[in-house]
């Protein structure tokens, strides 16, 4: 695979951004060598800066459910560019955009767009402090929220703990508002609402984790969650940026039928353009300013070129069968390279892919299911990086992260999911010797 112009161009970019990226996992630190520049997309590939062509399960990591360049998205965003990409006053697009989601979401009753997922976290953060005048809030290891300092916190020792900052620049203060405990473990929250007797503004997670790999819920827990916050009037929050809109039209809260207080979401939403958007009841929503006096704003909230694209997403979205067919494909890919395996007698016992919807996990374990974040071998990594750089060989783009989860797209086809399926089984056999 040639590498000559995507290493010339991060040797540049190495001069301008640090290290050489604007989001970290883009350097390939965890896989090794050089990160792809990638020049373009259509439809289920990609094409680099050196030509090479690849079949693409990252999907902007997840936005893509239609695949690259859909041809209604991109006239959809023309027209709007047409008349102008920014206003920062209101339009009718955000009407239209607000209106087909909500007429097709029961969970929800207000919105308020913004521009990513971290932002709509962060609101919502804000939004459950408001209005429960608490200050503290709980969240689970594994589950990631953004970069907004309250939620940069891993677990420390014990039970229930005060996280540790998992990043530089985040004041003990912010840390000491973070009650942090691991994924399936009622005895841990119920431990934490003891501590922390009415102190707790809200429960935060990712209903289906899938940034710390693919780390399947039971609904009882979820279902726990929803009571136990009911008793304590503390609001539940699901984290839904990555599985809103992709396991379905209504997320996990539909795919659970449990009812949180506010819900944050991002990627699809936006047709491959930056968006994000919390909602809640609108009871709840009243205390968002300019009704009430929790305040967010954003001057390109409700951009109108974001808003035509997801227009244009989300109605594909609701064609007839459209995440039926989604989760075929999906359950099909790992059916088709569990074949491969076998007609190739590899040994792939430890090896396993997770599915929900459309999303799907590689990992390297004899573990049946993945519910915690403690239950992922950092040691399986390596088989990872070995994985990722031969289906790159092959024509195979992942995500350069072993801890990431992969997404099927509308555009995939079956020729796609065999290419794909017979590079696996050959890239497999050198990963796993």
């Amino acid at each position: 695979m040639k590498r000559e112009k995507s290493e010339a161009l991060f040797e540049k970019a190495k001069k301008y951004f640090p290290g050489g990226v604007n989001s970290p996992v883009r350097a390939f630190r965890s896989v090794g060598g050089t990160p792809l520049f990638i020049e373009k997309g259509k439809g289920s590939h990609i094409w680099d800066a050196d030509g090479n062509e690849f079949i693409d399960y990252c999907g902007s990591w997840g936005p893509l459910i239609l695949g690259h360049a859909n041809d209604k998205v991109i006239d959809a965003i023309k027209k709007a560019v047409e008349k102008g990409s920014s206003f920062g006053a209101p339009t009718a697009l955000e009407n239209d955009l607000a209106e087909l989601i909500l007429s097709n979401n029961k969970y929800i009753q207000k919105i308020r767009f913004v521009s990513s997922g971290t932002e709509a976290v962060m609101s919502a953060i804000r939004l459950a402090r408001g209005y429960t005048k608490r200050n503290k809030i709980l969240k689970f290891e594994g589950c990631y929220h953004g970069h907004s300092d309250s939620l940069l916190v891993k677990a420390g020792s014990g039970l229930v703990t005060f996280g540790n900052t998992s990043s530089a620049g985040v004041p003990e203060s912010f840390v000491n508002e973070t009650i942090v405990v691991s994924l399936n473990n009622e005895q841990a929250v119920k431990q934490a609402f003891a501590d922390f007797k009415d102190q707790i503004a809200c429960v935060i997670i990712e209903p289906i984790p899938a940034n710390n790999g693919l780390l399947l819920q039971r609904k009882e827990y979820l279902q726990f969650l929803r009571d136990i916050c009911t008793e304590n009037k503390t609001l539940l929050i699901f984290d839904e940026v990555i599985n809103g809109f992709r396991i379905g039209f209504t997320g996990a809260s539909g795919y659970y039928n449990i009812q949180p207080d506010i819900i944050t979401y991002g990627k699809i939403i936006g047709g491959g353009l930056p968006v994000g958007m919390y909602g809640s009841s609108a009871e709840i929503m009243s205390h968002i300013s300019p009704e009430g006096n929790v305040y967010q704003a954003g001057t390109l909230s409700g951009n109108p070129v974001a808003m035509a694209a997801g227009i244009a997403q989300l109605t594909e979205c609701l064609k007839p069968n459209f995440y039926e067919e989604l989760e075929r494909k999906t359950r099909s890919l790992i059916a088709e390279i569990f074949t491969q395996l076998k007609l190739s007698k590899i040994e792939s016992s430890n090896f396993k892919i997770f599915t929900v919807g459309s999303i799907f996990y590689i990992a390297f374990t004899d573990k049946e299911v993945l519910r915690s974040a403690e239950e992922i071998d950092a040691d399986s990594m390596k088989y990872f990086r070995i994985l990722h750089k031969e289906l790159l060989e092959r024509g195979i783009y992942l995500g350069p992260s072993g801890y990431e989860v992969g997404f099927v797209c509308e555009a995939h086809t079956e020729d796609d999911l065999i290419k794909t399926a017979k590079a696996f089984a050959e890239s497999l056999e050198i990963a796993l010797k």
